[in-house]
């Protein structure tokens, strides 16, 4: 991983296996905490540590190598609190815009993060210097939950279709909890078999200057959205 606050909070996160950091002397002074004495610390050079990271994942001193995180089983998470909302993305593949989408679901304390087992990013220093700690916090879950489960409601983001994420209900039963939002994405939008198994298909408000936005800001606004609903 490269980018310090991404570092820091794979080093707090004890369900991380760490392997070895390797960094500079500022780098580690920079930390927000000491290293345990024991912890393997290889020193290294600025040019050594870019080596090391993809040119898009600047290092500032610090590339910590660890075990990628396990997956989360969907009906385990769901055992939580029910007014969190789950994201599910549908063929986004830019680790990008993933990562920019963990960090704001986990801003609007999403429940977890749900990609498929193909046609998604792995976990990636990329991935990691965009989510900028959000994954580290927010559970991630792989596959396709099409069934519903526990009464729970989808609600789709697509461009061009009437009424907007705002006043869509994607509510469940009694405990009034939002619905899934799956965000668009840019092309095709969504596939048709998974937008057959959304309860309600909304898009943002935006200008008709624009064709759309891209899907990391457009999972941003749905979840804005859904928290402000849920408040009012």
């Amino acid at each position: 991983m490269g980018l310090k606050h991404a570092v820091e909070a794979a080093l707090k996160n004890p369900d991380r296996s760490h392997r070895k950091l390797w960094a500079t002397r500022e780098g580690v002074e920079s930390l927000d905490g000491e290293l345990p004495s024991d912890f393997p610390v290889e020193w290294a050079q600025p040019a050594d540590l870019a080596r090391l990271v993809a040119k898009d994942a600047p290092h500032q001193g610090l590339v910590l190598e660890c075990a990628p995180l396990d997956d989360m089983f969907l009906a385990d998470v769901l055992d939580g609190d029910p007014a969190r909302p789950v994201v599910v993305l549908d063929q986004v593949t830019d680790p990008h815009n993933v990562g920019a989408i963990m960090r704001s679901a986990a801003a609007f304390d999403a429940c977890c993060i749900v990609t498929q087992d193909r046609h998604a990013p792995p976990e990636s220093g990329t991935l990691a210097k965009s989510a900028s700690g959000a994954l580290e916090v927010l559970p991630g879950s792989r596959g396709e939950p099409r069934p519903r489960t526990r009464g729970n409601r989808r609600s789709g983001l697509l461009a061009h279709r009437p009424g907007w994420i705002g006043r869509i209900d994607a509510r469940r039963g009694p405990s009034h909890r939002p619905g899934r939002t799956r965000a668009r994405r840019r092309g095709d939008g969504m596939r048709h078999n998974i937008t057959q198994h959304c309860d309600a298909i909304a898009k943002l408000p935006i200008s008709e200057a624009m064709e759309s936005l891209n899907v990391s800001n457009a999972a941003a606004i749905a979840l804005y959205a859904a928290a402000t609903r849920e408040t009012e």
